[in-house]
């Protein structure tokens, strides 16, 4: 007897700080357990946008490139269960009634936030912050960007009547529903992860107006159906809007094909590096404070405890300056660049990505150069020798940081997941590999999008939990596994790399 199979269709609006995507996934059941596929119907650029001397994203502009791609799916007569959005976290929209953006949102690099820590330092200390929040300290955080706009132009803070986060503002544009979710929340640095609950704390210390907080909602919530006039201008007809996990970290770290038990650790690589473990409870004390690491919320109420890492953004922004017309107009591809950086000779130089000239977009080539010139080592002048160099380094950024969750946790590591776009980077991926000593585990490419998909399948009853969740994306998706092949060299590079200030 053939069993019949069916079908649920979910999509997911997956906003990167590179690039947006519309994507499907279709979940089928039959007598070989739950699939799921994945197609991607609409890509375009998100990146900011210069504008009266600040860098800016250009909300209007991706809110319209999302319904282009639902309007591409409706087009193809495919009835749609649910729809979510999620995004990078720290940035926001400010909202008043019928008024649906009063501001045109800040990109996390821009440069008011300059003097920030001195400014929130003066009111409450930082170990009273962390303390409360457990979140790493990174000047792009939403606390220090509030208060910026406290210090620079509190008028539209008293006019406005909530912020939200970019993914849950995109969830509420499709829903008419102002609600954050959980594990956005916890990013910002103003949400307590004991309490779940905003910090009254610091909002009262930092004096960010109280009534801009919106009630926060658990990870797999539905919202409501999707909005007339958004269904009637898309074609996508009856489905309900979800906060999955509306921070693409959170999404990409559901989607980690893992067993259950400890000894592994995920990194979701991309723009960031965002490397850590999973916890039931929050991991907020002395050792954690010191290394700067993270208590950000998952699916389930779980602690995603980890590190912001500065990621492929290096390499990002040296190809942004090697096409520009400064830099020659030499549009190189990302798979040239890693060919350049292969054929280039191995652990020459090396930088330590957490120095803040690199979190800073522009000049990033003389940026890396300037850096090794400063610490006395070869200068990288060629385009592989650069890249190389920032690939050798992140690597060896990612050997220290599980070290530092070891000595935290007590917990020994002997596998890391990754995930994410950076999965297409063999080259960064044996470097992983061979910086870290351990058996590096590689896919699903598309972490952040099958996560949000099946956190709604979640939502919508089709899956009962996380294990059935990740149970799906095993059998779904194939992984790559990298060893280490010259332990010796990579051990000399990192007592070098360690020794970087």
């Amino acid at each position: 007897m053939v069993l019949a199979m069916s079908t649920n269709t979910y999509l997911a609006c997956d906003l990167g700080a590179e690039s947006g995507r519309v994507m499907i996934g279709n979940l089928s059941s039959g007598s070989s357990g739950d699939r799921l596929t994945l197609e991607e119907i609409h890509r375009f650029p998100t990146g900011g946008m210069r504008i009266a001397g600040s860098l800016r994203w250009d909300m209007l502009r991706i809110f319209e490139e999302l319904k282009a791609g639902m309007r591409k799916v409706a087009a193809r007569g495919i009835a749609v269960d649910s729809v979510s959005t999620d995004s990078w976290g720290v940035d926001y929209a400010l909202m008043r009634a019928n008024e649906p953006m009063l501001s045109v949102p800040f990109h996390y690099r821009d440069n008011r936030m300059d003097g920030g820590y001195e400014r929130a330092f003066a009111l409450i200390s930082a170990d009273e912050i962390f303390e409360e929040s457990g979140i790493q300290f990174m000047l792009i955080n939403t606390l220090f960007q509030l208060h910026a706009d406290q210090a620079i132009r509190p008028e539209l803070l008293q006019l406005a009547e909530r912020f939200l986060p970019i993914g849950d503002y995109v969830n509420w544009l499709f829903s008419g529903v102002v609600k954050a979710e959980e594990s956005m929340a916890s990013t910002t640095q103003l949400w307590n992860p004991r309490t779940k609950s905003w910090s009254s704390k610091i909002i009262e210390r930092l004096g960010i107006p109280r009534h801009l907080f919106p009630e926060v909602v658990p990870s797999g919530t539905r919202l409501g159906p999707i909005l007339k006039d958004v269904a009637d201008e898309t074609g996508i007809q009856g489905a309900q809007i979800v906060a999955t996990c509306s921070h693409d970290t959170g999404a990409a770290v559901a989607a980690v094909p893992s067993e259950e038990g400890d000894g592994w650790a995920y990194l979701s690589s991309g723009t960031w590096s965002l490397l850590g473990i999973e916890s039931p409870t929050p991991i907020i004390t002395a050792l954690s404070r010191k290394h700067n690491f993270t208590n950000e919320i998952g699916i389930g109420s779980s602690t995603r405890f980890l590190k912001n890492i500065v990621g492929l953004w290096i390499v990002q922004e040296c190809r942004r300056a090697w096409a520009s017309n400064a830099g020659g107009g030499a549009d190189f591809s990302y798979e040239q660049l890693t060919e350049m950086a292969h054929a280039a000779k191995p652990l020459r130089s090396l930088i330590n990505p957490s120095d803040a000239r690199f979190g800073k977009p522009g000049e990033m080539p003389e940026k890396v150069a300037a850096y090794c010139r400063e610490t006395g080592q070869p200068v990288p002048s060629s385009h592989g020798e650069i890249v190389r160099c920032a690939l050798e380094s992140l690597a060896l950024s990612y050997r220290r940081t599980l070290e530092e969750i070891e000595v935290v946790t007590g917990k020994k590591l002997t596998r890391l997941h990754i995930v994410g776009g950076g999965t297409k980077n063999q080259l960064l991926n044996q470097f992983a590999a061979e910086a870290t000593g351990r058996r590096v585990i590689c896919g699903p490419v598309e972490a952040t999008a099958i996560g949000n998909v099946l956190i709604q399948a979640i939502a919508m009853g089709r899956l009962k939990d996380l294990a059935a969740l990740r149970r799906v994306v095993r059998a779904s998706f194939p992984v790559t596994t990298y060893v280490a092949k010259d332990a010796l060299a990579w051990q000399a590079a990192y007592q070098r790399f360690q020794s970087l200030p």
